[in-house]
């Protein structure tokens, strides 16, 4: 069967190249994980939704400490999003104010895990929503919201991250 995902990678500088390789091998581990314990007759997605929100919550502390202003969603994107993060995944267009976050994902090394692993589209997608319960969880710990709107492994051509306050969306 066909696979709807489009996660064509644009050449980046040689750290950027790096980092998705990294990226790549833990999303593969992820990815390996998962289908072990599945063939094992575990329920894995409970257990790997919570492990990986409990790392969020982590670095999402640690970026809420690099803040000056916590409060503030244009100092949590600039304390999150590095130059570095925006070249491996292909962000753009990245705004950020006062009370919003909004990044598009461009590539996703981690599918591309999925993808060179053989997993299927369904999987890739599962997977997938399963990883950003770490962006999830920094979002927690921010004393925000995440919106995720689209995603490469639904078959989008891009992910659609919002952060936003917690309560109602502001635009």
């Amino acid at each position: 069967m066909a696979s709807n995902i489009k996660n064509a990678a644009n050449p980046v500088d040689e750290t950027a190249e790096v980092n998705r390789a990294q990226i790549e091998h833990r999303a593969a581990w992820m990815g390996l994980i998962y289908d072990e314990m599945v063939k094992a007759g575990i329920d894995a997605e409970p257990v790997i939704r919570r492990a990986i929100k409990r790392c969020g919550r982590m670095h999402g502390e640690n970026f809420k400490k690099k803040c000056a202003d916590p409060g503030n969603c244009a100092d949590f994107k600039n304390v999150f999003l590095g130059e570095l993060a925006i070249k491996t995944f292909d962000m753009r267009p990245v705004n950020a104010d006062r009370d919003n976050v909004a990044v598009d994902f461009h590539y996703c090394a981690l599918v591309g895990a999925w993808q060179k692993l053989g997993f299927d589209d369904k999987t890739c997608a599962l997977l997938c929503d399963m990883a950003m319960e770490g962006d999830r969880g920094i979002a927690e710990a921010m004393g925000l919201t995440l919106d995720l709107e689209t995603t490469i492994a639904q078959g989008c051509p891009d992910c659609k991250l919002r952060f936003h306050k917690a309560g109602p969306k502001t635009n």
